[in-house]
């Protein structure tokens, strides 16, 4: 064999095991959450004000029941779809509207596969639960991804996801489906 194969084959096998060694320490490394914040030109996570307190994202709030639920804590801002076992199947964050609900128990009374807004931005995967001072309170997501912030002196109850989070709790949240907002 010519050096000159021998040296590129060489070069190659040593990329591959670079390539390797550094995918097993990135395995080990963090991992990214859904909390993460991403760039945009809309509102999106980054633009919206921290969570008043930090984000439990692998853990099920303690004082939220047990059994397949959905769960809403307020102060985080994150939702977590939780099945029979108390096993956190999926968990993300949201961007609640003006008003928000009380802290208790509730279920999933309706859904509306889409519609437009109360703040006029066509949404889609609605799963109403609650209702306060006249509003209706439903989990959804904006049709073109955004999440804009509320219309001043509008009161809006949509409490806004991702796209992709919003198709997984429409899923998971049909009609009877137990929710438990804490704070």
């Amino acid at each position: 064999m010519p050096a000159t194969k021998v040296w590129v084959t060489g070069l190659t096998v040593g990329a591959i095991a670079a390539v390797a060694a550094l995918a097993v320490q990135a395995d080990k490394g963090p991992h990214p959450t859904a909390g993460k914040a991403r760039p945009s030109a809309t509102a999106s996570p980054a633009a919206s004000p921290a969570p008043s307190k930090p984000a439990r994202a692998a853990e099920v709030p303690d004082d939220s029941g047990t059994g397949r639920r959905i769960v809403y804590d307020l102060g985080d801002r994150r939702v977590w779809l939780v099945d029979a076992s108390d096993a956190a199947r999926r968990t993300f964050t949201v961007w609640p509207g003006t008003v928000s609900p009380d802290p208790g128990r509730y279920t999933v009374s309706s859904r509306t596969m889409a519609t437009k807004g109360s703040d006029g931005v066509q949404i889609e995967n609605i799963v109403y639960f609650a209702a306060k001072s006249g509003i209706s309170i439903a989990f959804s997501n904006a049709v073109d991804g955004s999440s804009p912030p509320p219309a001043a002196g509008k009161q809006t109850g949509g409490v806004r996801m991702r796209a992709a989070d919003g198709a997984a709790l429409w899923t998971f949240g049909e009609t009877g489906t137990p929710v438990v907002v804490v704070d």
